[in-house]
């Protein structure tokens, strides 16, 4: 929670981490004494730079502005030591986004969502060595001359994100009002999210729970890692569940309660289980199973297979911003992870390997 600051003061914002990156501030601050009654909206566009009175309306519809602890509408005549907090999308960085024509897969779209199911290999925003070929690229081609139900031009919003070699479900907001909506869904951590992941090892237990702060790796700044301080990072939780066993590889299902920079792959490699072919966070070496060559070309076989993390976005339910409607989506396994689930099937069989007993060594 951010400290509480004056109507002379600018009022402080916390970011909160989303799926890769941060998408959406929370903003507290005291209503000075001598402030005189004014709307609460218009009082809120005068003091958060860059925001429009249209995404405050749209944010007290959704519930995420409180005055003094409770939900308040746009017209609430705010009073002299108010305490206000807003829960806002992230403004966009200043990168140019040139409409690139670069093919994407739709599952579901209307007037106010669209559902992406995104490629391993694509990059789902312009950043530093990445200012082209990435989904927000597509979309503003897909989108360049198209209006939304306001008459505007359409405008895509990332309300979540997910990594580059990451595969799966993405949602998309085409219009301030659902962009607000679905920020609240992710804050308050509503959003149904479900993943499957291959990892090293076998698990003693069926399903079980990681809970522990992420914060980036003081000796790589590039990967994510677990601290015990909980002055440290920001709180994440992963639940996760058996789903088969192979012996030295086990998929797992993953359930997100938080969303923070990969989560999954941090937590899972905490506790000795990273991601099968994970290079950033040790997957790509041989950590379980024999010694035999035939053994390592296996491996080797299976990480030429699958050239990037076993990690795929499956499921992805939420209530839908404007008919209220739970939505729920579920994209099936891409080609490369299901077929090197398929070589460990077989390998498990003919190596007659007992999965049913964890940490199988032979």
């Amino acid at each position: 929670m951010t400290k509480t600051t004056h109507e002379t003061e600018e009022p402080q914002k916390s970011t909160l981490d989303n799926e890769e990156q941060e998408l959406y501030e929370n903003y507290r601050f005291t209503v000075d004494r001598g402030q005189e009654t004014m709307r609460m909206d218009k009082y809120l566009q005068m003091r958060i730079e860059g925001v429009s009175r249209t995404k405050i309306q749209a944010a007290a519809k959704a519930s995420c502005v409180l005055v003094n602890d409770k939900p308040a509408k746009s017209n609430y005549k705010i009073k002299p030591l108010d305490v206000i907090t807003i829960l806002l999308p992230t403004p966009p960085r200043e990168i140019e986004i040139i409409p690139q024509n670069i093919p994407f897969n739709i599952v579901y779209e209307d007037d106010d969502v669209l559902v992406v199911d995104k490629e391993a290999g694509m990059v789902v925003h312009p950043g530093y060595g990445n200012f082209d070929g990435t989904l927000l690229n597509a979309l503003a081609y897909y989108y360049n001359g198209k209006t939304g139900k306001d008459g505007n031009p359409i405008t895509p919003y990332l309300v979540h994100r997910i990594d580059k070699d990451t595969s799966g479900l993405l949602l998309i907001a085409k219009n301030e009002e659902a962009q607000v909506v679905l920020a609240k869904q992710f804050f308050d951590h509503t959003i149904e999210r479900k993943y499957n992941a291959l990892v090293w090892g076998d698990f003693a237990d069926d399903s079980g729970t990681i809970d522990g702060n992420l914060a980036r790796s003081t000796k790589d700044r590039r990967v994510m890692a677990v601290y015990d301080d909980p002055e440290v990072g920001k709180h994440a939780v992963t639940h996760w569940h058996v789903l088969e066993r192979f012996g030295y590889v086990t998929l797992v299902e993953c359930v997100l309660e938080t969303g923070r920079t990969h989560q999954i792959r941090a937590h899972l490699k905490h506790i000795g289980h990273p991601l099968f072919n994970d290079a950033m966070y040790g997957g790509d070496q041989i950590l379980k199973g024999t010694t035999f060559t035939k053994y390592k070309q296996f491996v080797t076989n299976c990480f030429q297979l699958l050239p990037r993390q076993a990690l795929h976005a499956l499921i992805l339910g939420f209530e839908h911003p404007t008919t209220h409607k739970q939505m729920h989506f579920e994209s099936p396994l891409p080609d490369d992870i299901a077929s090197v689930l398929e070589k460990w099937r077989r390998y498990a069989v003919s190596a007659q390997i007992d999965t049913s007993q964890p940490d199988a060594e032979s």
